[in-house]
């Protein structure tokens, strides 16, 4: 049995101050074969959502929300002038390889104040697309009834980058990653199957961490993986990013440094 874990971040300004992150209730989802999908969802509102997953792993969810809880909290209120904006990429790199500046992307993007939508037939970054390869992805965004949502999916991502050093390559068959506003806030999702190269959990949390280690017990680690990672502002103001999954390596320093991100998107309910 697989579950979904929920939690709800607010875009709430408090006279006493903001509470921490809370994470609450799960609800349980069918689990499929061996290996494949897990997904999360996540919101800085007042509404929370669910989504079911179906795929190799195991499927999970999130939400997330921070609440005052105080009678003296007063919703962050909107300007008739400020209409919510969306934005989705399959991707992005970002490294320095062996003094190198490698920027790809962002990869399909689409706005909805520019173009709608976005794919790609797939690409390679790096000698021989060992830096990261994309296969087919797709972005939507749109904007409708004062709100906005963006859409992102795509396939067979891989990098074997940490090959060469010891390290494993990394694959996920299939990935997508949303995100919708709402009155006063916005909410996202996202969903992973396929994956190989590390573990992943059967409950995803937000911004929840893998580390790849050094070939050595005494050597650094080779990348940090962020899954379901889940950034909004501090004083919320009801935006936020997300991203399926983030790849760092050798976030301690070593030959190949920076991002390497899968699926993202990012929702304001006010505008940029």
């Amino acid at each position: 049995m697989t579950r979904m874990r929920t939690a709800r971040r607010a875009g709430r300004l408090s006279a006493v101050g903001l509470a921490s992150l809370a994470l609450t209730a799960a609800l349980a989802v069918p689990a499929q074969a061996d290996r494949g999908g897990a997904a999360h969802t996540g919101s800085q509102s007042g509404e929370g959502a669910a989504t079911e997953t179906q795929g190799l792993k195991a499927g999970s969810a999130a939400t997330g929300e921070a609440d005052t809880g105080d009678a003296a909290t007063q919703a962050v209120t909107a300007h008739d002038d400020w209409a919510p904006t969306a934005t989705g990429t399959v991707g992005m790199v970002d490294v320095v390889q062996d003094g190198t500046d490698v920027r790809v992307g962002p990869i399909a993007a689409c706005h909805v104040d520019g173009e709608a939508s976005g794919s790609t037939p797939g690409l390679t970054v790096g000698e021989d697309g060992e830096l990261a390869a994309y296969g087919r992805g797709e972005t939507s965004c749109e904007r409708s009834e004062g709100r906005a949502q963006a859409e992102v999916s795509g396939n067979r991502f891989a990098t074997s980058v940490l090959e060469q050093y010891g390290g494993p390559k990394i694959r996920v068959r299939s990935y997508s990653a949303s995100c919708h506003t709402t009155d006063n806030g916005s909410a996202s999702s996202m969903w992973l199957s396929g994956v190989t190269g590390f573990s992943v959990p059967e409950e995803i949390p937000p911004n929840h961490e893998v580390l790849i280690p050094g070939e050595t017990e005494n050597d650094p680690p080779m990348a940090r993986i962020v899954l379901n990672e889940f950034t909004a502002p501090e004083p919320p103001d009801g935006s936020l990013a997300m991203s399926a999954m983030r790849i760092e390596l050798f976030p301690e320093g070593g030959p190949v440094t920076g991002d390497i991100r899968v699926g993202s998107s990012r929702c304001a309910p006010y505008g940029d």
